[in-house]
């Protein structure tokens, strides 16, 4: 079992924490990565003193994001976002709609959310109305509604049932009837019956 160990960021590392925070993480990953990327190193009273000026600059500016956040978060209430794709007649997407799909149709909308904040649990592979959640922090969050249209008319597949019926019966053309009787291949033998 890994224990925790402390440690002191020197910079800001996303669902961790920001610069002059002191995290307790697993020994592996201090090991494997904050340590040799240098994100962090042993806390001292000299290190996270001379963080202090750096920490205040790193709270000033998530507040400021926040505040723009918070703000997209509004301004994206009721918001629908319309895709053109191609497909098939059945509406299968040749390809698919992704997080980066949807976040590039927000921000040509006007609103700036990132990839990452677009929480798509798989691409979009068909033509329908979909609900996809928009979260930037734990308690910033909303849903948009993204519309996935197709960049033809669509056949409907009961109409082109009902028309492939309607041509096997044209004349000249047979129509494929279950109940006609079907020469057999081979003539009836006669089965030999036992006199006993």
């Amino acid at each position: 079992m890994s224990k925790n160990i402390e440690l002191l960021l020197l910079k800001t590392v996303e669902s961790l924490g920001i610069v002059g925070d002191t995290v307790r993480v697993k020994s592996g990953f201090a090991r494997n990565y904050l340590l040799p990327q240098g994100l962090a190193q042993r806390p001292t009273p000299s290190r996270i003193e001379a963080l202090k000026e750096e920490r205040a600059k790193a709270q000033a500016q998530l507040a400021a994001l926040r505040a723009v956040r918070e703000q997209i978060i509004k301004d994206l209430q009721d918001v629908s976002i319309r895709m053109e794709r191609s497909c098939n007649d059945q509406g299968v997407l040749y390809g698919s709609v992704t997080q980066r799909d949807i976040s590039d149709a927000l921000h040509e909308a006007g609103f700036g959310v990132d990839v990452a904040a677009v929480r798509l649990s798989h691409p979009i592979r068909r033509v329908d109305t979909y609900t996809v959640p928009i979260q930037f922090d734990k308690d910033l969050g909303i849903e948009v509604t993204v519309v996935v249209e197709p960049d033809r008319p669509l056949e409907d597949t009961a109409e082109s049932e009902t028309k492939a019926e309607g041509e096997g019966t044209a004349e000249g053309t047979r129509p494929a009837a279950s109940d006609e009787k079907k020469p057999s291949p081979q003539p009836e033998q006669a089965t030999a019956v036992d006199p006993d």
